[in-house]
């Protein structure tokens, strides 16, 4: 049988490079020359004669070849389609000409929480799609849809075909309640919830009942208020976005008309930013309820905090203390739905209906404060409190899964631990996005995190710390995936359900009407 020269070495085979000390004097991936320009001639010969030695066919033929850097096509695959993945690969493209990358995706579309978590009210924050189909339609890019690592394909199996591997799939998953009741009908993740209304095919069949008069978020973040908001926003504002049918459907009939969003701790560690909470306030047909007790003392412990974090506070003293003007008192006088925040109150059990058959309220552990600073921790003071309501959101948190057994996971902070992208003790692995940092932050706090893991891939591709020599990419995973009857969905096949998706909201007056059935998406590729 004639030897197959693309062989490469397995992993085993390559040192275990620790990545430099963070006091080192190398820049983070950025090149020198645009640093200085003017040094750029002199750099770039200088790198044409930077040979690294390679085996080009297994080491028993005793072959050798010298390998130039500045020659090889760096075959780099991304795990998963999101914000995360998508700065990541942007990166990699715009500062290594020759570099080629993958983005491997488990849903038959791209975007991750960008289609599946961004409101459906909030479409500026979508526009950052038109960036990501830039880098998708490069030449040097290709998406492949439909295809779950970790089941379909191993993260050893693309680590031997590319010569780098980023894993970016983000968090999948949601933090548990872990109280009494949390598995009653009636009690959801606002993960799942936002799923529902956003299409996300695997939340397709939520079906919440919002028959009941008072909804109960637990958690005081952007995505709690998120729900809220989208719960109690009059469906009129809703029906030219993106939200499902069916989720508009199920808001029209809805009859709830009161949100409570309780946290454990107070009004100075809520975690939601300024912006959400001046769209609440101002929410058509609301009004807010807070209690000017809550914030008692807060007026002198904000002198000190970050600009941001003060405004918002203040923004919050001037709606819990302060009379509104008249157009304002009479618009929150006419409103027919209510939210409030409520505070010191920690989640202890979700109270069942007579019956036994639905959630019908959540008891209440209050909480006093301990400790200053980011040290500041709820306890609870031994009293309790119930509060009747049909609909239970837990907010507390995203929280990623291992993807492979190969791969180390952090099961108590749900990431994979890592030194600024680099996968400990794996060269050649790395992550970005809220696998690498856990489930924080806003879209353009992933995009510096991915910019980040990207510099720090090119810099040790410069340091040779990655293999080198040719490797197959996308044309051995592609066998692999046929072998097991897998079939990737193409950029260009998104781009005709895209198509698809305007033309069904046009009708509507809306800029899409998602398709939610991955076998009609299949049907529709004439798979």
């Amino acid at each position: 049988m004639a030897l197959r020269c693309w062989r490469w070495w397995h992993w085993s085979a390559w040192p275990r490079t620790r990545p430099p000390p963070s006091g080192s004097t190398q820049t983070l991936g950025v090149s020198e020359e645009v640093r200085d320009p003017a040094n750029s001639k002199a750099l770039r010969k200088r790198r044409r004669t930077l040979d690294v030695t390679f085996l080009f066919c297994p080491p028993a033929l005793g072959f050798r070849q010298q390998f130039s850097t500045q020659e090889q096509t760096p075959q780099i695959c991304v795990v998963g389609s999101g914000p995360a993945g998508f700065y990541t690969a942007q990166h990699l493209l715009k500062h290594h000409s020759r570099a080629r990358v993958d983005i491997y995706e488990k849903q038959l579309v791209p975007f991750g929480l960008v289609r599946f978590g961004v409101a459906p009210d909030h479409p500026e924050v979508k526009n950052v799609i038109n960036t990501f189909t830039q880098t998708a339609r490069s030449d040097r890019c290709a998406f492949h849809g439909n295809v779950v690592v970790g089941r379909d394909v191993t993260v050893p199996e693309l680590q031997e075909a590319y010569h780098a591997v980023v894993l970016s799939y983000g968090a999948e998953d949601h933090r548990a309640l872990e109280i009494p009741g949390e598995e009653l009908p009636g009690v959801f993740s606002a993960r799942a919830f936002v799923g529902w209304y956003n299409g996300l095919p695997e939340n397709q069949e939520l079906a919440p009942d919002l028959s009941c008069d008072t909804a109960v978020i637990l958690g005081q973040g952007n995505v709690a208020l998120d729900v809220a908001r989208i719960l109690l926003t009059p469906p009129e504002h809703l029906e030219k976005t993106d939200i499902t049918e069916a989720a508009l459907g199920a808001l029209r009939q809805s009859r709830v008309k009161t949100v409570w969003i309780v946290g454990r701790r107070g009004p100075l560690q809520v975690a939601f930013t300024i912006k959400e909470l001046r769209e609440m306030i101002q929410l058509p047909g609301t009004r807010p309820i807070l209690d000017p007790a809550d914030f008692l003392g807060l007026q002198d412990r904000i002198k000190e905090v970050p600009r941001p974090r003060k405004r918002l506070m203040e923004l919050l003293l001037r709606t819990a203390t302060e009379k509104p003007g008249a157009e304002e008192a009479a618009r929150r006088a006419s409103a027919s739905r209510a939210w409030g925040l409520r505070f010191s109150r920690s989640p202890q059990q979700v109270l069942p209906s007579a019956d036994g058959r639905r959630a019908a309220g959540i008891r209440l552990a209050v909480t006093r404060l301990e400790g200053v600073g980011e040290a500041t921790r709820a306890v609870p003071t031994g009293d309790v409190e119930d509060l009747p309501c049909g609909l239970v959101l837990s907010s507390i948190g995203y929280k990623s899964r291992p993807i492979d057994p190969s791969v180390p996971f952090d099961l108590k902070l749900g990431v994979i631990p890592n030194t600024e992208g680099r996968v400990v003790d794996m060269p050649g692995l790395y992550c970005s996005g809220w696998v690498k940092r856990g489930p924080t932050g806003v879209i353009t706090t992933t995009m510096t995190d991915s910019f980040l893991t990207g510099q720090m891939l090119l810099q040790d591709l410069k340091a040779g710390l990655l293999p080198s020599g040719p490797r197959p990419g996308y044309a051995a995973i592609k066998a692999l995936l046929s072998s097991r009857g897998v079939w990737p969905i193409s950029f260009s096949d998104w781009e005709k359900l895209d198509a698809e998706e305007v033309s069904r909201g046009q009708g509507a007056g809306k800029p899409r009407e998602k398709l939610l059935d991955p076998q009609e998406m299949l049907r529709l590729l004439g798979r």
